[in-house]
């Protein structure tokens, strides 16, 4: 069974090579590795081009303007090739050597189309420290009513599935990850399996993640996202995520 991880670039010189580290130390070695670079200007392909030999003819990439980040990942689902997909961002990096190799035992052993785990957050001058412990495994598919979903840095699918129901709506924001779950998993029923594993070390920042008017765009993009695919939800449901998630922050800082 091959794994097609991808990675989108723009201008991610900084923090490329952990991410490039952490496959390269990946036990599992049946994977093909695709980076979709956005035309960076920083030396992020210099940075590609270096490590290219050491994958020994697994990693494949291209580097041309996009139309943003979720354009740039439907680039590199046109490209892959495996039998499961899944994404990992240029400023992270696998937690553990053995997440693929767990992941595809799952596929391999149980009937479903998705596996997912959690992550991790830290801050990008202390990458030990636990700010964040993202689990997903209190995660049902009824909770996507509340804007709960899981992981989506751990989350590895069947391309078929992507074939079959489709990949990112561009003409999203922010949310397109929670709009493609919804629609894989709340409206289409895909059967999916937690591994309970810390997947990815992300570091803080990301377009997610950045400020208030980021969270409002988030609501907003959920809203809409539950209203398209016909799923009864509003604001009050949604923030109740909030709450939960200020929960897992202290529990975080606790431990």
């Amino acid at each position: 069974m091959k794994i097609s991880v991808i990675t989108i670039t723009y201008n991610s010189a900084k923090t490329l090579a952990d991410t490039l580290e952490s496959v390269l130390a990946q036990t599992y070695k049946e994977i093909e590795y695709i980076i979709v670079d956005g035309a960076s200007k920083d030396g992020t392909m210099d940075i590609v081009k270096k490590y290219e030999p050491l994958f020994e003819g697994k990693m494949r990439y291209i580097s041309e303007p996009d139309k943003g980040l979720y354009d740039a990942m439907n680039k590199g689902m046109r490209m892959a090739t495996g039998d499961v997909i899944g994404i990992l961002n240029s400023d992270d990096f696998y937690t553990s050597k053995e997440v693929l190799q767990r992941v595809a035992d799952v596929f391999q052993k149980e009937n479903v189309d998705a596996v997912y785990g959690d992550v991790h957050y830290v801050q990008p001058e202390d990458l030990s420290h636990c700010v964040r412990y993202y689990s997903s495994k209190p995660f049902r598919r009824w909770m996507m009513r509340l804007g709960f979903m899981p992981a989506h840095p751990s989350f590895y699918c069947k391309r078929e599935v992507y074939r079959k129901y489709g990949t990112f709506n561009t003409s999203y924001k922010v949310a397109a990850d929670f709009e493609n779950l919804l629609r894989l998993i709340f409206v289409n029923r895909i059967r999916t399996y937690y591994i309970p594993m810390d997947f990815v070390t992300m570091r803080t920042g990301g377009a997610s993640s950045s400020g208030l008017s980021s969270h409002k765009q988030i609501m907003r993009d959920h809203l809409r996202a539950l209203r398209e695919n016909g799923v009864y939800s509003n604001v009050f449901l949604l923030g109740l995520r909030y709450i939960y998630k200020v929960g897992e922050i202290l529990r975080s800082r606790i431990g």
